[in-house]
């Protein structure tokens, strides 16, 4: 999404050539991986968080220019809506004490951007789906002023050829129709990057499905969209159905949808960008001068950019980076799944739990996903998804290939966070920021509570006491924001008296 494009017309040889283009990128990938001609091993991770601003009363405000001409740096920047912006940390070497300096330049960060806000009448929040939205706030007008937003707008809708059907059932059932993709502006998300060398993509990405579902069933955050009560983490789903350009007729064909939890195990990086290649339309059709064959052969780095640009279009939620940076390549693994907050000490929580259990599994003398079939990983996702802290999962047994059904919170608990904190220490993280922040996650499993629990429990009390539904949810909001500021994790939160 972050790719500054130009928003114009396309005719009908501009998808051939692409796609022309997009093969020689391939090859020239598939060359650069043969010939051994990427970064060394850094152990870098960097975090992105996108971010609601909201009014006293915790209704959203359309004014992310303002904010950000207020708040002036580079770290922040413009996102789909005008009620959403972005954090971006710069990338972190994995050791000693970064995640408490993660937290404290996020809390610094954060708090900044919080005044200069202020000064315009909004608030921060930082939440998978700010509560009070309402379908009037999702609409094309509200689209950030951006020429990237308006063409990746106009070209879904092109695809699709019809309007934008939500239907999520949940506790209650939402249906609803857009002319746009605004609904997906509903959806802030934290994202997690992890720098590997290609020989440790292909461990490091599966690993990263496997936990998807434990991530997101203890870090669920998202129970609500235009006042409905849906799923713990709505965010996914929502996203998918926003962002589909597939008729129901090509759903039904089973034609995969541009939001994508993936279908296999990988080897190699290049097994995920060959798939976009070959299941994936061009959305985007933006031809760049780079001949990238003819750049290795004179011994360059291609920069790959219509490689890069389709598979910004392709919204996996473990995405492979490819990207340039002082002249050398590197690979990412973009971990998308988690959303935004409660709270700084929740989002560093997060964090911990994913690089410490990744690099776990990735380790592991045997491998997990050669015991738990892909489509077991999958329907994990959609469970923790759907229950969050209740979510049960299959799982492999210790010994053999059979699966167990596990309640995510012990599994989490009991043998998870034992490999998560082995991780860490392989990562060189202090013992000190190692306990703190995985004793986070080991908290909201033991209470078995997280962000959505909170939420939904919260907006009960208040429905109880005799508020309406938007005034119920307006007033957890505005508490959630309350809470969120003063910075204890989620886990202590109270109900209101």
């Amino acid at each position: 999404m972050g790719e500054k494009v130009v928003a114009g017309e396309f005719d009908l040889a501009d998808r051939r050539m692409y796609r022309n283009k997009l093969q020689q990128c391939l090859l020239g990938l598939e060359r650069l991986l043969a010939e051994r001609r990427f970064d060394r091993p850094r152990n870098l991770m960097g975090l992105e968080i996108e971010l609601n601003l909201a009014d006293s009363d915790g209704l959203p405000r359309m004014m992310n220019e303002e904010v950000l001409e207020r708040i002036a740096s580079r770290d922040f920047q413009t996102e789909l809506a005008q009620f959403n912006i972005e954090v971006n940390i710069a990338p972190h070497a994995l050791s000693g004490r970064v995640l408490d300096r993660l937290a404290e330049e996020l809390r610094t960060g954060l708090g900044y951007a919080d005044r200069m806000a202020g000064e315009v009448g909004a608030g921060i929040v930082m939440v998978g789906i700010l509560p009070t939205l309402q379908a009037q706030d999702l609409v094309s007008a509200n689209l950030s002023r951006a020429d990237r937003y308006t063409l990746l707008n106009d070209r879904i809708l092109a695809m699709r050829g019809e309007d934008i059907t939500l239907d999520i059932e949940g506790v209650e059932h939402l249906v609803y129709t857009s002319a746009s993709i605004a609904p997906e502006a509903a959806c802030t998300s934290t994202q997690m990057h992890l720098q590997v060398t290609p020989g440790r993509f292909g461990p490091a990405w599966n690993a990263a499905q496997v936990v998807s579902a434990p991530q997101v069933a203890i870090g669920a955050n998202s129970p609500f969209l235009f006042g409905r009560e849906l799923w713990r983490e709505t965010r996914p789903l929502l996203f998918q159905q926003a962002t589909d350009v597939r008729p129901q007729e090509l759903r039904a064909q089973g034609v995969r949808p541009l939001t994508w939890f993936g279908e296999r195990w990988i080897d190699s990086a290049a097994d995920l960008f060959a798939e976009n290649l070959r299941y994936f339309p061009s959305l985007l059709p933006i031809c760049d001068a780079e001949d990238p064959l003819r750049v290795l052969d004179e011994g360059g780095v291609p920069q790959l950019r219509e490689l890069t640009l389709h598979n910004g279009t392709i919204y996996r939620w473990n995405r492979p980076v490819y990207q340039v940076v002082d002249g050398v390549p590197h690979l990412r693994v973009e971990n998308r799944v988690m959303p935004a907050g409660p709270t700084v000490a929740d989002v560093i929580a997060n964090a911990a739990f994913y690089y410490g259990l990744v690099r776990a599994l990735a380790e592991a003398p045997r491998p997990i996903w050669q015991r738990l079939p892909f489509g077991a990983a999958a329907a994990n996702f959609d469970a923790a998804c759907r229950d969050g802290v209740d979510a049960v999962l299959h799982w492999p047994r210790p010994r053999g290939t059979a699966l167990s059904q596990v309640p995510a919170t012990d599994l989490i608990r009991d043998e998870l966070l034992p490999l998560a904190a082995a991780g860490l220490d392989g990562w060189g993280i202090d013992p000190a920021d190692r306990d703190l922040y995985l004793g986070i996650i080991e908290q909201r499993c033991r209470l078995r509570t997280n962000g959505a629990r909170w939420q939904a429990e919260t907006f009960h009390h208040y429905l109880g006491r005799g508020l309406d539904r938007r005034a119920a949810l307006a007033a957890m909001t505005q508490r959630y924001r309350a809470l969120s500021t003063e910075g204890s994790p989620v886990h202590t939160w109270p109900l209101p008296d």
